[in-house]
């Protein structure tokens, strides 16, 4: 075995092994979601600043069409998922309770619903400088969760060498099964989106990491790259949160990205596998981002899926699609059950980070009863970036935001494995992220207060 190979059976240290759940829905073939009559398009749906709207109330728009221009350089465009009118523009809810800027599009239900795009550029005639302003224009985000830009991590500075080029196919996050059904379904597509990223970054190695509950996605498209010296399968072990981007690379090369540093300082890009189909897509049709694929299961679905759903797309809608909620269903989760955000209405519509909704019972949701931390250092094993969970759990409490920065709270990753992993049913994940937040929030009030010009947001609303 020669040593680069040995590397693809290493793992990281710490992290939990939650039972997966993926069995409903991981031999599922995707469908397609049917087309609503209503969708909302809230304009923060990725990482820095919002998009501007580019449409008025009343005018119509087609499948496709930018409605909401990138804003700044960590910003992107906003496409419209059908082809009907503009009803309103004004505030929505967000799947977490907030309201927030939205686009809502009233669809024609007499429309074929067929793309209205230019042609995209051939992505052979472009360098990478090029390829930064197109990936902007599509509107693609990340779709591991953190839904950062696309274009922003291709966007290299001068003399950066890229070493490997890393597909994130580990989809570690307990009932989630959409990445799963890209690299069977559409194995040939991926790899199309990674030639094109391999091709532009002038990578030295391209690299699939695929967790081994995948047996069928390693074997589809190990015989497909065959024995071309460009791309390899990283096969990993069955391990939370190894889907995370500095816990792959531990894992697969065996590297660590030291805190303050991004993968790219180290000659490293790593995207997820669905990123690299939507960057497939696109070259390859012109849709830009507009449909998101998205797992649909928990004990509270009676018909669990893996759908193709247009952004926008009231998630009540997406739950009568599969059958309704049962009687005995107490919480919805968009995301994944480590990670991902409980509902606060099922009038929240989906977003382009949306990989899953998942209806839980009152088994499911009954809280631990809380006890005491009984100091037995179980969070500190579990964290898988040595921090020490329990302490800064007691920090939160105490609003000690200070002694928290000084103790790295925002290497955070805000994973989970703490709270999995306390014998004491102390919710220490849920305290960090509050904190954190509180942290954000006096932060901004801060730059604000120091620049009140900055501040420009409206609350005008604008309806038909």
């Amino acid at each position: 075995m020669s040593a680069l190979s040995s590397l693809f059976q290493r793992s990281f240290s710490h992290g939990i092994h939650p039972r997966p759940f993926k069995e409903r829905t991981e031999a599922l073939p995707t469908q397609r979601m049917p087309f609503v009559d209503r969708y909302v398009l809230p304009l923060r749906q990725n990482l820095g600043a919002p998009p501007s709207p580019v449409v008025e109330v009343g005018q119509r728009v087609g499948r496709g069409q930018v409605i909401a221009e990138p804003t700044a350089f960590v910003s992107t465009a906003l496409h419209a998922p059908v082809t009907g009118w503009v009803r309103a523009l004004g505030r929505r809810r967000f799947p977490d309770g907030r309201y927030d800027q939205a686009i809502e599009i009233q669809a024609d239900p007499y429309a074929t619903q067929r793309l209205t795009v230019e042609p995209p550029p051939d992505w052979r005639g472009l360098s990478l400088d090029d390829l930064v302003p197109v990936i902007q224009h599509s509107g693609i985000v990340g779709l591991g969760g953190a839904a950062l830009p696309a274009h922003v991590k291709y966007s290299l500075r001068d003399g950066l060498k890229i070493n490997y080029l890393i597909a994130n196919g580990a989809e570690c996050e307990p009932y989630l099964t959409n990445d799963h059904r890209v690299m069977v379904e559409r194995p040939q597509t991926l790899l199309n989106g990674l030639e094109i990223l391999h091709t532009l970054l002038a990578a030295e190695q391209t690299i699939i990491g695929i967790e081994l509950n995948k047996p069928d996605a390693i074997a589809g498209l190990r015989e497909l790259i065959g024995d071309d010296p460009r791309f390899r399968i990283a096969p990993l072990r069955v391990k939370y949160p190894q889907g995370d981007s500095k816990m792959m690379i531990r894992s697969i090369l065996g590297r660590e990205v030291p805190a303050g540093l991004h993968a790219a300082d180290l000659g490293i890009i790593m995207n997820n596998v669905s990123t690299i189909a939507a960057i497939a897509d696109y070259f390859d049709t012109g849709m830009p981002y507009i449909d998101r694929m998205v797992t649909i299961s928990g004990p509270g679905i009676p018909h669990p899926a893996n759908l193709i759903v247009p952004i926008g797309t009231p998630v009540r809608e997406v739950l009568r699609f599969c059958g309704g909620l049962g009687a005995n269903t107490r919480e919805v989760i968009m995301g994944g059950p480590m990670m991902g955000t409980p509902l606060a209405s099922l009038d929240a519509p989906i977003l382009k980070s949306s990989s899953g909704l998942l209806a839980f019972t009152a088994t499911e949701t009954e809280p631990p009863k809380e006890y005491a931390c009984i100091r037995c250092g179980r969070c500190v094993e579990a964290c898988p970036y040595f921090l020490n969970p329990s302490r800064l759990a007691r920090m939160a409490k105490a609003r000690l935001y200070e002694e928290m920065k000084r103790a790295q709270v925002m290497e955070c990753v805000e994973c989970g494995s703490c709270t999995y992993s306390c014998p004491s049913g102390i919710p220490i994940v849920q305290l960090i992220r509050g904190a954190k937040q509180d942290i954000w929030a006096r932060k901004t009030a801060s730059r604000k207060a120091a620049n009140p010009a900055s501040n420009t947001a409206s609350n005008e609303e604008r309806t038909t």
